[in-house]
């Protein structure tokens, strides 16, 4: 069973007309930003084939990535390494999440929101779905856009920064990556605040 769109119907039974859905990648890795994507999906034109990102394949979430984007209204923003080591990467990826929603451009009635904490800024009323990408379709439809937008950011950035393994890795902690940061040292795109950046330091 994917990801359905009760719960957009049951806030649209109860009077909310533009729902929002949320999500985030980029918490887990040791470099780049966290980037999120906030998606508002028309009822009748929904993409077939949503579900959490993470259980597509790249050249499947690139295919889809696009198809959302011809049919909702797509806002992805980000938050910089510098915002993470600053704020922590909880509040760097609410944050972006923010970002992502005011980035629509127009007035959310509510947002549901991957995961477990509602954004503490966020403007509207908002729902917090744990697992939330494999139960609503807007969430699931915002991860596979934030997914695509910030690997693509990180095989720009493994270009810049040959061997670590990014355009693979997409920062993420990998053996190849932890032993290329041993023999290459940190970048300025490597998130210091992490345990594993800042011990190298």
């Amino acid at each position: 069973m994917g990801p359905d769109f009760e719960e957009e119907q049951r806030l649209l039974s109860a009077g909310f007309s533009v729902i929002v859905g949320v999500d985030e990648v980029g918490r887990g890795p040791l470099a780049g930003p966290v980037t999120a994507a906030a998606v508002v999906l028309r009822p009748d034109q929904i993409p077939e084939g949503l579900a959490d990102s993470k259980k597509l394949s790249a050249k499947r979430r690139d295919y889809l990535a696009e198809e959302i984007r011809k049919v909702a209204w797509v806002s992805v923003a980000h938050a910089s390494v510098e915002e993470i080591d600053v704020l922590n990467i909880l509040q760097a990826s609410h944050l972006a999440m923010c970002r992502a929603i005011e980035g629509i451009g127009f007035s959310v009635d509510h947002a549901l929101i991957d995961g477990n904490m509602i954004p503490r800024d966020i403007k509207c009323p908002a729902t917090a779905l744990i697992k939330g990408d494999g139960r609503s379709v807007s969430i699931a439809a915002a991860s596979i856009v934030a997914k695509v937008v910030r690997d693509r950011i990180m095989v720009d950035l493994a270009q810049q920064h040959p061997g670590y393994g990014w355009e693979k890795n997409a920062g993420y902690p990998t053996k190849a990556h932890r032993v290329a940061l041993e023999d290459l040292g940190v970048t300025p795109h490597h998130r210091r605040s992490f345990k594993t950046v800042h011990n190298m330091l």
